[in-house]
């Protein structure tokens, strides 16, 4: 994390799109009739090759993602909402919570209106997804050979909904206890349609520029992991400390809401991970496996370094050691073996520790640390993956650094350089525009009040 003082002053926005998709034109086939007799044998029509078959609808694969899908919105309500809403002070659950209850419902409805379309409609020049899917229209029932080959496209969409969903939502941990309502949903709508999407497109659609690249991002260590990290920095900056900030105590004020949080992260994580196999098979089930190894590895990392770090464990530290695993094993999950995972976990329960420690001493208010679990837990797990990246776990892949390609490391570097740069430059702009617009942050009553009372008009304990 040290080079990590980072950011206070970057410059221009990678810019936007532009291109006609090429129309994919079908081939009229011959009616099998014999040719005239005048035409001689020669040159006769050659017989068409035999169109490959549609593809079909695999119950089995669509079991496996749907269910997937379900475990995924599971970790941003009840998941997230909990992990977050026990590490506020008493004052500010309720309004945690909502933030993460009430993006689900938010990103939902944009995703289908025009958020799926743009991060994985028809490519538009490598930068952007076509209209073409606007409102869901063509997204059916029928598989999609690009994404969703043998489960049906609406199935493949909506899971990718739930990855748009949580990301917001693990933003809004880094100005916590201090950011009006209001702003928080107006900030959610312009950052899920000017950055989640078009990041997506990116790193994850056909044609996308950094998927071209040769980046590998099994399950969203830079879409979802470092951009979330990228935001909350920029968030952090630009809304300013919260009052009381190095003064007052910010105590968790319900630490077993927190680990069942973080549990229920673990337990929804692995829709999140093997789900994005988009199969049921032989790598879903090496990604699941590879997730469970590594959060459990970052877990005791966390919970031994902090022991002789502080002379105590924490049961706080060893939730949030978990979290940072599942983090760093996501871009890696479909790409490496076992052994790799645990070298993975062990490299997350560290780095995302001392990063949380050195926050401090930066002078920037992260509240509940989504910069040195995900921003840098991302970073680590994508680089990771261009260490220890295997064929043989995934032959659609590519090998790593330790099987032989080194070149894989610097595509890494690349996309992980991309997605902080463009993802925390965006979201300042964003920030800076919903600010003029409507005002970040609550009146300085309202935040000695709490958010419950302030923003909502309820509590959450009475």
């Amino acid at each position: 994390m040290g080079s990590h003082t980072v950011m206070r002053s970057l410059v221009g926005l990678t810019a936007v799109l532009v291109l006609l998709a090429i129309p994919f034109i079908g081939m009229a086939q011959e009616d099998g009739a014999a040719p005239p007799a005048e035409v001689p044998a020669a040159e006769a029509p050659a017989e068409p090759a035999a169109a490959a078959p549609a593809p079909t609808v695999d119950t089995g694969d669509t079991a496996w993602v749907l269910t997937s899908t379900a475990l995924v919105l599971l970790m941003t309500a009840p998941g997230l909402a909990l992990f977050y809403g026990g590490m506020v002070r008493k004052k500010n659950a309720l309004g945690t919570i909502m933030h993460s209850f009430v993006i689900l419902c938010l990103v939902s409805v944009i995703w289908v209106l025009w958020g799926y379309t743009l991060a994985f409609g028809p490519d538009k020049g490598g930068w952007i997804g076509g209209l073409d899917w606007l409102g869901l229209k063509g997204v059916g029932g029928e598989p999609n050979a690009d994404y969703a080959g043998t489960i049906p496209h609406q199935a493949f969409m909506i899971f990718q909904m739930m990855f748009a969903v949580i990301t917001p939502a693990l933003i809004t941990g880094a100005f916590a206890e201090r950011m009006k309502f209001s702003a928080l949903l107006l900030f959610v709508v312009l950052w899920s349609t000017l950055v989640y999407s078009p990041l997506a497109h990116w790193v994850w659609a056909v044609g996308g520029w950094v998927r071209t690249m040769g980046a590998l991002d099994f399950a969203g260590g830079t879409v979802v992991h470092i951009s979330s990290g990228a935001a909350a920095l920029a968030a952090a900056i630009v809304i300013g400390r919260r009052r009381g900030y190095g003064s007052d105590s910010f105590a968790p004020h319900n630490l077993p809401l927190t680990v069942l949080g973080a549990s229920l992260l673990w337990f929804g994580w692995f829709g999140f991970n093997a789900g994005s196999a988009v199969a049921s098979g032989a790598l879903a089930t090496s990604a699941f496996v590879v997730t469970n190894t590594a959060t459990a590895a970052a877990a005791l990392t966390w919970m031994f370094v902090e022991w002789g770090y502080r002379g105590k464990p924490t049961v706080l530290g060893a939730a949030s050691g978990a979290v940072a695993g599942l983090v760093a094993i996501t871009p890696a999950s479909g790409f490496v073996g076992p052994i790799s995972s645990i070298w993975i976990g062990i490299g997350a329960g560290a780095l995302c520790y001392f990063a949380c420690i050195v926050k401090g001493k930066l002078g920037y208010d992260d509240a509940l640390d989504v910069v040195g679990v995900h921003g840098i837990g991302g970073t680590w797990g994508a680089l990771a993956t261009g260490l220890f990246a295997s064929k043989a776990i995934n032959s659609a892949g590519a090998d790593g650094l330790f099987f032989g390609n080194p070149g894989q490391l610097l595509i890494q570097i690349k996309a992980v350089l991309i997605t902080w740069v463009f993802v925390f430059v965006a979201t300042y702009i964003i920030l800076k525009v919903v600010d003029a617009l409507v005002g970040l942050r609550v009146t300085e009553e309202e935040e000695k009040m709490g958010l419950d009372l302030g923003q909502h008009h309820e509590s959450a304990y009475n």
